[in-house]
Order: C-alpha cells, then sequence, then structure tokens
C-alpha cells in the first residue's frame, strides 16, 4: 500500500515535458558543436507546472525519449524546413535548412503523435507539424502573399508585432477564451495548407496562417508566434493547457 505522503507526490508529480534543442555548427559559444535553447522556452512550461527536459537530436533515440516523456514542444530556430519533405521541387534562396535537426524533430512529432501524446509546435515548429500532418509551407512569405504585414517584426520580440484572429469552435480558441490574440511575429515562411484532417484556428490580418491543430488527437496545437514571451493574456493559458492534456 502507498503511503499517503507517497500517493500525494505521485498525483502532484510534474509532467514530463520534451523541448527539442537548436543546435550551431562551430564557433561562437564553442569551438564544437553545441546545442542552443532560449531560457523562457523552458521558464514558461515550469511556470504552469510543467518539468522541461532539452531534447538533443538522435532521431533513432525519438521512441525511447517518448516512452517517458508527458507531452512535446517543439521550438522555432533561424531555419525552414526542407522543402522537399512536403513536395515542393524547388528551393527559394532564402531556405537555410538544420538537416540534423530537422530529421530528429519530425522522429519525435510522428513518435508524439503515434502515441497520442500532446504535441506544441511553436513557430518553426508548427510548420514542422504541419508538414508532418500532410501540409505544405509558403516557402518565403515577401513573394507570395501581397501587402503582407512584417512577419519578422522590426520591433523586439517581447512585444506584439500584430493582431490575429482565433477561430471559434477551434482548441485554441476554447483554451484563449478569446477571439483576437496580440502576437509576436518572427518569421518568413508559414503554413500553405494544413493537411487533410487539421484546421487553421488563427489568421492574420493579411491572411497568414498563424495557427493549426488537428482533432484526431487529445491535444495537437501548433502557433505561428512564440507564447513563451506571454505577451497575450492567451499565451500563458496555451502552456496551461498543454500540461492540463498531461493528465
Amino acid at each position: 500500500m502507498l503511503h499517503h505522503s507517497h500517493l500525494a507526490r505521485c498525483i502532484m508529480k510534474r509532467p514530463l515535458i520534451g523541448v527539442t534543442l537548436d543546435s550551431e555548427p562551430a564557433g561562437g559559444w564553442s569551438k564544437y558543436p553545441w546545442y542552443a535553447l532560449r531560457t523562457n522556452y523552458a521558464g514558461a512550461i515550469a511556470a504552469v507546472g510543467g518539468l522541461p527536459m532539452a531534447l538533443p537530436h538522435h532521431p533513432d533515440l525519438a521512441a525511447e525519449y517518448l516512452d517517458r516523456l508527458d507531452a512535446l514542444v517543439v521550438t522555432g530556430g533561424a531555419f525552414d524546413v526542407d522543402p522537399s519533405l512536403y513536395g515542393d521541387g524547388e528551393t527559394h534562396g532564402t531556405v537555410t535548412l538544420k538537416v540534423g535537426r530537422t530529421q530528429a524533430e519530425l522522429a519525435l512529432v510522428q513518435g508524439a503523435l503515434a502515441r497520442d501524446l500532446p504535441v506544441l509546435g511553436i513557430c518553426g515548429g508548427q510548420q514542422l507539424l504541419a508538414v508532418a500532418l500532410g501540409g505544405t509551407l509558403i516557402q518565403h512569405i515577401p513573394d507570395s502573399v501581397s501587402d503582407a504585414l512584417a512577419h519578422e517584426q522590426p520591433n523586439p520580440r517581447h512585444e506584439a508585432g500584430h493582431a490575429v484572429a482565433v477561430t471559434p469552435g477551434t482548441l485554441l480558441h476554447r483554451i484563449v477564451g478569446s477571439s483576437a490574440m496580440h502576437v509576436n511575429s518572427a518569421h518568413h515562411q508559414a503554413v500553405r495548407s494544413a493537411g487533410a484532417h487539421a484546421v487553421v484556428n488563427a489568421m492574420a490580418p493579411d491572411g497568414v496562417i498563424e495557427g493549426i491543430e488537428d482533432g484526431r488527437y487529445t491535444f495537437c496545437l501548433g502557433v505561428q508566434w512564440h507564447p513563451e514571451f506571454f505577451i497575450d493574456q492567451g499565451d500563458r493559458k496555451i502552456f496551461e493547457a498543454l500540461v492540463a492534456a498531461c493528465v
């Protein structure tokens, strides 16, 4: 029989939430290749009751990581998903790849979805999630969207760059409890199509897709902005909902 205090600790245990790392070649911080993660990704998860754990890039270990995790967060970064992964034969000149990172993240996302683990994709992580769900991407917004907003906002990333309209009836709308959010913006690509079963849950005023989700899963959510900055009241609620989905 479990002792009462031990049982209480088990019930109150923080869910273990994997957070994908970025990778950089030798130079800068280290003379050897290194991983990096902005601290507020982990801070946002810890602030709402999760236990963040950084995930290095080992596609062959994805299943073992996922066996231990309660949820997955796929982070953003200054790179792009390989267009060949969503059927584009040509690559725009602005596209930058991190092949090893994408392979690892794709293995983690596909494995998490197969297990119905809660998944949150952020910025580039949302774009990868869209591709994993069968969607496609716009390779460079300025060349594809007329009268586009400055999606690589000129003001600091801890400030809002523009508003988004949240689609009624979606998981995102239920989470944030609002039809509009004010978000930051740091991307030159965007989701073109969300995939056969996914739906768009947020849209910028210029028509750029800002969020997706797939109702086949318990919690499968992607947002184009960076909610870990807690700019809008809904941002914290997104992380709270992720942690709640782990129960």
